[in-house]
């Protein structure tokens, strides 16, 4: 064994690898996305790894590799498993050889997702065994154990890290390469009685999931992670408890021995719910504060419980107003929460909390960065379309920030490539609508394909926008295919999306750069006036992949401060400094958008000056800088 200081999600991809993984799967989302990027970098060479086309695929490939007897790991993020249910339901039912994890990254808050969606429910309502890590240590040590629960009940299994457990940082105590697993698969075994689901069979596993169930829940009684914490002397006549799960029980038991420990329940497996040992936990009880996120499950069993075999204990939490229903918990909120729930029993000499007043944070509402072509996109077909009535469907990505002022380019957003229904869906019964869907080039293959078959099919009125930036740029630049890239680090055919399309059936296809502000224009005009299903791809890498060579700035003698650049773009690179437009150049990504809409010519390249050997200063042709006396900052003057 070693320490390493890792990220929760390094700490769960480590574990996955120590515990013999041959398969990693998924589709990137945060708080997610980390796990297999840390396969990918750490893996053995016997580890095949890939970023899927979206969660169903992901889940159906690691199922597969299950079916051989294989280790195989799936990753996604809670508003993924929703994509993946189909598949992952009916595995249930047919079950797995080798050991399947189900990684899903719940996001409370949300920070950055759609939904708080808690996926404890999505494993009572699948009939499948969870964990629920309470720290980054717990969640490298939990993924193996997950395996072998996995492979000794035949059974997927979910690992459920929330945001804070996935992007935390601690020291981890990891094995050495020589003590990881080294798992071989059988191979897969025909047996159409087993992999081949019929409904008689499906009646007959569901009987033996309910069975296997009931073991489980034994099983979780005595594992160890599952834990009562005694009171102190000092709490030892107290009849209250605490129980707690994930982060939440983190901040509970730093909260508990500050202020003295009363009993606490630890849930790290909370389907099947560890039935006995929290009636051990209930025995001689009054009071339960039940501390979790995102929703009442532990207090929705142990209220169940208490009906169930008569306990005279009142549970409380997120159901009685004891404990926030929505969003994630912190350290300050569980303090305030277990304090205001202990005080009610006077415990005069509990630690006491002082509420400073917190200093206000500056309003940071998030922007496409400078120079997006998303900017490009959304401003060209702005401009196109003005005056006409339109509605502009939009999706999830970068591009979801172009409802931001002064854009205000989508309408719609409900989930990933839902927007070409949306549009088809208000097109049908407003023919006088002039129809757009938005979506990013990553979630054209993940999810946006069926929608352009459904509208084509359907004979829709209706433009698909794809905006083609070359990576998924939300979720931290992964290939997808159409970058020509796996994540194996093979070079591979890039997958073209115009030709899709016009497999599909589109008869009008075009391709444009957006940051060509007058040809993106005159591209839309054209192209929205065609009848039936059309598409317009634009494509310019995104400035993360692509870095420009030159910045702008203004011409101060030029401009004449009519603000049409700020106004109407709501670039970030663009500011106000003493009155006067300016061009932030540490922004600045120099895309020329601003410069080709500013009316008198004002805004210009700013050109790269020698002024001594090794020493640049960045000017324009005139004798100012965004209105600043021109200086080299190497020290010299220049003529």
């Amino acid at each position: 064994m070693h320490k390493e200081f890792l990220m929760g999600n390094e700490a769960i991809a480590l574990g996955a690898i120590a515990a013999g993984v041959n398969l990693v799967s998924g589709y990137p989302g945060t708080p997610s996305s980390e796990v297999l990027e840390t396969v990918a970098k750490r893996r053995t060479k016997d580890v095949y790894v890939e970023w899927s086309v979206n969660e169903k695929a992901a889940l159906e490939v690691a199922a597969g590799a299950a079916y051989t007897g294989a280790r195989s790991m799936v990753t996604m993020k809670q508003v993924g498993l929703n994509v993946a249910s189909d598949p992952l339901m009916s595995l249930e039912y047919v079950g797995i050889k080798g050991g399947m994890v189900v990684l899903v990254a719940d996001d409370p808050g949300p920070i950055s997702s759609q939904t708080e969606q808690d996926t404890r429910h999505f494993a009572t309502f699948s009939k499948l065994p969870c964990f629920d890590p309470t720290s980054a240590q717990e969640a490298y040590e939990m993924v193996q154990e997950a395996f072998e629960y996995s492979e000794k009940y035949g059974t997927p299994v979910f690992l459920r890290p929330t945001t804070r457990v996935c992007h935390g940082y601690a020291s981890i105590d990891v094995k050495d390469t020589e003590e990881y697993t080294v798992h071989t698969a059988e191979g897969f075994v025909k047996d159409s009685n087993r992999w081949v689901i019929f409904p008689r069979l499906s009646y007959q596993n569901h009987i033996k999931i309910e069975e296997r169930n009931v073991k489980l829940a034994e099983a979780f009684s005595v594992y160890p992670k599952n834990k009562i914490y005694l009171a102190d002397e000092k709490n030892a006549a107290l009849k209250k408890g605490i129980a707690a799960s994930g982060i939440s029980f983190t901040y509970a038991l730093e909260t508990l021995e500050e202020m003295g420990m009363t009993r606490l329940f630890k849930v790290a497996t909370p389907h099947p719910f560890p039935e006995k040992l929290a009636l051990e936990f209930l025995d001689g009880l009054d009071e339960v504060l039940c501390i979790e996120e995102l929703d009442p499950v532990l207090e929705r069993e142990l209220t169940y419980l208490c009906g169930k075999y008569h306990l005279p204990v009142k549970i409380y939490g997120k159901l009685t107003s004891h404990v926030a229903n929505a969003g994630e918990n912190t350290r300050d909120s569980v303090h305030k929460n277990i304090t205001e729930f202990l005080a009610e029993s006077k415990q005069a000499d509990a630690v006491e909390q002082i509420d400073l007043p917190a200093p206000a944070l500056p309003i940071r509402p998030p922007v496409l960065c400078a120079g997006c072509p998303h900017r490009a996109s959304f401003y060209a077909v702005k401009a196109a379309m003005k005056g006409r009535k339109t509605i502009f469907c939009g999706d999830i990505g970068c591009y979801t920030l172009g409802n931001a002022m002064p854009l205000d380019m989508v309408d719609t957003c409900l989930c990933m490539g839902a927007g070409l229904g949306i549009a088809q869906g208000v097109g049908h019964m407003e023919p006088d609508t002039t129809c757009f869907a938005f979506v990013g080039d990553s979630t054209f293959f993940a999810s946006a394909i069926t929608g352009v078959v459904n509208a084509v099919y359907n004979q829709a009125e209706m433009t698909l926008v794809v905006l083609d930036n070359s990576t998924t740029a939300m979720t931290g630049h992964q290939p997808h295919p159409g970058t020509g890239k796996t994540m194996m680090g093979d070079v591979v055919q890039k997958i073209n999306i115009e030709a899709v399309l016009c497999g599909i059936g589109l008869k009008t296809v075009e391709t444009v750069d957006p940051l060509d502000y007058k040809a993106a224009v005159d591209c839309v005009k054209r192209v929205a006036d065609e009848p039936g299903v059309k598409a317009i791809i634009f494509k310019s890498p995104c400035i993360a992949v692509s870095k420009p060579e030159h910045s702008m700035c203004v011409a101060s003698e030029k401009c004449i401060n009519c603000k049409k650049c700020i106004c109407e773009l709501g670039c970030p690179a663009l500011v106000i400094q003493d009155g006067k437009v300016s061009i932030e150049a540490s922004l600045c990504t120099g895309c020329t958008l601003c410069a080709q809409l500013c009316p008198t010519g004002a805004i210009q390249k700013r050109e790269p000056v020698k002024c001594m050997p090794g020493k640049e200063v960045k000017t324009e042709p005139a004798d100012t800088v965004d209105g600043v006396q021109n200086n080299c900052t190497g020290g010299c003057s220049h003529e």
